[in-house]
């Protein structure tokens, strides 16, 4: 199987090749490397949303926005369906890399994560992967400077000019997709944090409502974590025996934080805006339910929360 990077790289130049279509435009650094801004200073849109969901996945999943409703309200869903669970959501989606350098922070997600390959999950799963370039994406407004590219290409051990950032602000159509999404990923990192056996899951599909854009970021913060907390609904398909789910499964979604029954950005208020400060717990999706492929038993846990997400998305 080709590596992460590469896989994303192809999504990439698919993107550039359609820059205008797609409403993203691409920029070089100076003294080497690229970014696409797919949403700061040019509209973006769904469909490169959807791509940069595939550039964070590895291009490891099919990825759609299929119509759906919230409280009786049209609201589009965004579904995911992957056959590499844990080397798409977990080597390559999860937003585990804090880059910061001066005055720039973002959280780095894709698959250059992969090839700087020191961060905790990666003892707990295969993924690492040397690379000659590599690609990453991030939520935010700033743009990468040289110092940033610097740092991402020392980290990653290829040049400077062989690495490419796609970024787009948490209030962006493009954002937004691209963070609802992340159904699967927020139940197979809950189940890494709890010591569930990754190997079992051999498939899953998930899905998670499309909230409107919010008038700004911290606002868009608030409607996309209710969208994965309260609306997110993950199926995972496994193997193995069905007392380790039943012991498992009622501390995976949302429900078993303290946290949890209220929009979060009342959460996040109520810790002075501060991520670290929120249960961990709470970051999974509503309702997780596993498939057992050998027994053939379903075991549901946790629930939709429509009525959070209607005050959320539509107050």
């Amino acid at each position: 199987m080709m590596n992460l990077n590469e896989r994303s790289l192809r999504v990439v130049e698919k993107l550039l090749a359609r820059a205008e279509e797609r409403k993203v435009a691409a920029q070089a650094i100076e003294r080497g490397g690229r970014f696409i801004d797919c949403g700061i200073d040019v509209p973006g849109g769904l469909l490169a949303g959807l791509d940069l969901a595939r550039v964070c996945m590895a291009n490891l999943a099919e990825i759609t926005i299929v119509p759906g409703d919230v409280a009786g309200r049209a609201c589009p869903v965004v579904q995911v369906v992957t056959d590499h669970p844990v080397r798409a959501c977990l080597a390559s989606q999860y937003a585990g890399w804090a880059i910061s350098e001066e005055k720039f922070f973002a959280m780095g997600s894709g698959p250059m994560r992969a090839a700087k390959g020191d961060e905790p999950i990666f003892a707990k799963i295969s993924g690492r992967e040397s690379a000659r370039s590599v690609v990453g994406v991030l939520e935010g407004r700033k743009k990468p400077t040289p110092a940033v590219i610097a740092k991402i290409a020392a980290a990653c051990q290829v040049s400077p000019t062989g690495v490419t950032l796609l970024i787009a602000p948490t209030a962006s159509l493009a954002g937004g997709v691209q963070i609802v999404a992340r159904s699967v990923e927020t139940a197979l990192h809950k189940l890494a944090e709890l010591g569930f056996n990754l190997r079992r899951i051999e498939s899953a599909s998930g899905s998670a409502p499309l909230p409107p854009v919010a008038a700004n970021d911290l606002a868009a913060i608030g409607r996309t974590n209710d969208a994965i907390l309260y609306g997110a609904r993950v199926v995972l398909y496994v193997r193995g025996d069905d007392a380790s789910i039943e012991a498992i499964g009622p501390k995976v979604p949302s429900s078993s934080s303290h946290d949890h029954g209220e929009p979060f950005a009342a959460i996040f208020a109520k810790y002075n805006n501060d991520f670290y400060a929120v249960d961990p717990h709470l970051f999974s999706p509503a309702e997780v339910v596993f498939q057992n492929l050998e027994t053939g038993r379903v075991h549901v846990f946790g629930q939709v929360a429509t009525d959070v997400m209607a005050s959320s998305f539509f107050s």
